[in-house]
């Protein structure tokens, strides 16, 4: 059997390239949806990458940065591919993921999330969004990409739910 775990996620969302860019790598987007908490990209090949926690992420424990990373590839607004490592799985190293953005010719952009997990179960079990809320990892990148989508299309951040812990 083989450790290999490659997860896509992918979601239309009804915004150009540019805004599904602006979401994914700048923070005025970022703490609007998924766990609400700034990021930080240095978009050049070898650039760093980090997540900061958001205050309900604070309030449970975790530290201000809660994953970092390098920019691998960047080409603005259709491709991001990096590493991605949370800090507080310490015996794992970082997988790939890479955004592809691609326009639609309905005018909508069909967002896919490649994560290459390999080698790495704690990350791809937390990752996957699992459906019990009391498990680690909550809502995972299902999550994201339905905040993102929200965002987006609606302007207001997603409300919280159930994959949230939330009431």
């Amino acid at each position: 059997m083989s450790d290999t775990e490659i997860q896509i996620h992918r979601i239309f969302i009804n915004a150009t390239p540019e805004r599904v860019w602006a979401a994914i790598t700048s923070p005025e987007f970022s703490r609007l949806y998924g766990y609400a908490g700034d990021v930080d990209y240095d978009l050049q090949p070898g650039g760093h990458f980090e997540h900061r926690a958001g205050e309900d992420m604070k309030a449970v424990g975790m530290p201000d940065v809660v994953v970092t990373g390098e920019v691998l590839e960047a080409d603005p607004p259709r491709r991001l591919v990096q590493t991605w490592g949370p800090v507080w799985i310490e015996d794992e190293e970082p997988g790939t993921i890479t955004w592809d953005i691609e326009p639609s010719a309905h005018g909508s952009v069909r967002l896919t999330l490649t994560h290459d997990l390999t080698g790495r179960p704690t990350t791809a079990e937390q990752v996957a969004g699992n459906p019990d809320p009391t498990n680690e990892g909550g809502g995972g990148w299902p999550r994201v990409l339905s905040g993102i989508k929200t965002v987006l299309e609606t302007g207001e951040a997603m409300e919280p739910s159930a994959a949230d812990g939330a009431a």
